[in-house]
């Protein structure tokens, strides 16, 4: 009796693990982003004026012609070459922008214009420490790519993804003063939590979070 328990508990253990990754597999689509707008928006030097830090965030969901918009202002291709809008040293190009939002976690794909689907789960609670991450809209999280820096020293490597991170995120600074929308970067976060929930390779280093939204 105990051994066909096992055996039970072992199909039913099993049949769990295949549900929960059809499941995964049928809810974690790339979402297509519609081409950015890349015209308009306010003068520099107003964007520059109405740039500011924000803690107060309403929970309702940003269009995806806003998080297009930004994504690409973020560190989108601007350029036939495929340079892109945030530089980064010798054109590594190792800042990868996560987005964590209420229907999964999502990497930005800037060459096709994609989401692409990580998680189908709601990891925003692990991206800081504020009370307010959890409930904002968006997310994103700076990720650099260690691969891409390979050569370097240890230091070389703390100083250029930190610097290339903090281009990116000034330009998110920048398009969410244009829009109207509140952002907050923050380093508050529990690192190897938040690296663990987005299942992360050793050669990944979060360096960075940042919240956007509508003003709450």
């Amino acid at each position: 009796m105990k051994s066909e328990r096992f055996c039970f508990a072992s199909l039913i253990s099993i049949f769990m693990l295949i549900y929960s990754v059809t499941v995964f597999a049928a809810e974690a689509k790339p979402i297509k982003l519609p081409p950015p707008n890349t015209t308009g928006g306010k003068p520099l030097m107003e964007a520059l004026r109405d740039r500011r830090s924000d803690r107060e965030f309403s929970p309702n969901e940003l269009p995806l012609q806003i998080i297009s918009d930004m994504l690409w202002a973020a560190n989108g291709i601007n350029r036939p070459s495929g340079q892109r809008t945030a530089p980064t040293a010798k054109n590594m190009q190792e800042i990868d922008v996560y987005v964590a939002m209420a229907s999964g976690l999502y990497l930005y794909d800037a060459k096709g214009n994609v989401l692409s689907p990580v998680l189908a789960e709601d990891i925003r609670a692990l991206t800081g420490g504020q009370p307010f991450v959890k409930d904002a809209p968006v997310n994103l999280i700076y990720v650099a790519d260690l691969s891409k820096m390979g050569g370097l020293s240890a230091d070389a490597v703390d100083l250029f993804s930190a610097t290339d991170t903090g281009f990116v995120s000034q330009n998110v600074y920048l398009y969410c003063a244009s829009a109207g929308l509140s952002t907050v970067v923050r380093a508050w976060v529990d690192k190897a939590a938040l690296a663990k929930g987005m299942k992360l390779r050793p050669d990944q280093r979060i360096i960075l979070t940042q919240t956007v939204g509508y003003p709450g």
